[in-house]
């Protein structure tokens, strides 16, 4: 073993716990509780203005990021939003403020994320913008373990880790 401490660096897969606070300070999301949020450096896993920040960083190093909108979600689109027939959805679908839906584009093909923001008599009305769209978000992160990715994780772009998926 050599003496150098393992830095983050491209293809390495990194565990981190975070908290992410708006700039009102009301915590967004956080590892606390939790396991650690693992994920392979380098591959786009993470908003761009958070992977780059943990980038050369060691296990235990900790750190304070503020990530403006357009290294995170993006800004916000003020008029993306659209009512989608109720109809339009399985009857048996529970569709529920905040949840995000794939909608295909019937032009391009393209499938996409749009989020509810209400449900009104005459349908469901949804935002294309992220919900944190817009917002700078701030980040408490601590690395808590490196290590490199298997090749079959490279080849695939994000970490096979038992049991749950974020597609």
């Amino acid at each position: 073993m050599s003496d150098e401490k393992k830095t983050v660096q491209q293809d390495d897969v990194v565990s981190i716990d975070y908290t992410l606070t708006d700039s009102q300070g009301n915590v967004i999301d956080s590892s606390e509780g939790a396991e650690p949020l693992e994920y392979l450096h380098g591959h786009n896993n993470l908003i761009p203005g958070l992977e780059s920040e943990l980038t050369g960083m060691s296990v235990g190093d900790e750190k304070q990021v503020t990530v403006a909108p357009e290294d995170a979600y993006g800004p916000r689109q003020e008029d993306a939003t659209q009512i989608i027939p109720t109809d339009a959805f399985p009857p048996d679908m529970q569709v529920e403020p905040g949840m995000a839906l794939e909608m295909r584009d019937t032009t391009t093909g393209q499938v996409f994320e749009v989020y509810v923001t209400e449900i009104r008599p005459e349908g469901v009305v949804v935002d294309f913008n992220h919900p944190l769209a817009g917002v700078t978000l701030n980040f408490d992160v601590k690395v808590v373990g490196i290590r490199p990715a298997t090749p079959d994780e490279i080849a695939h772009g994000h970490v096979h880790s038992a049991g749950h998926h974020h597609h």
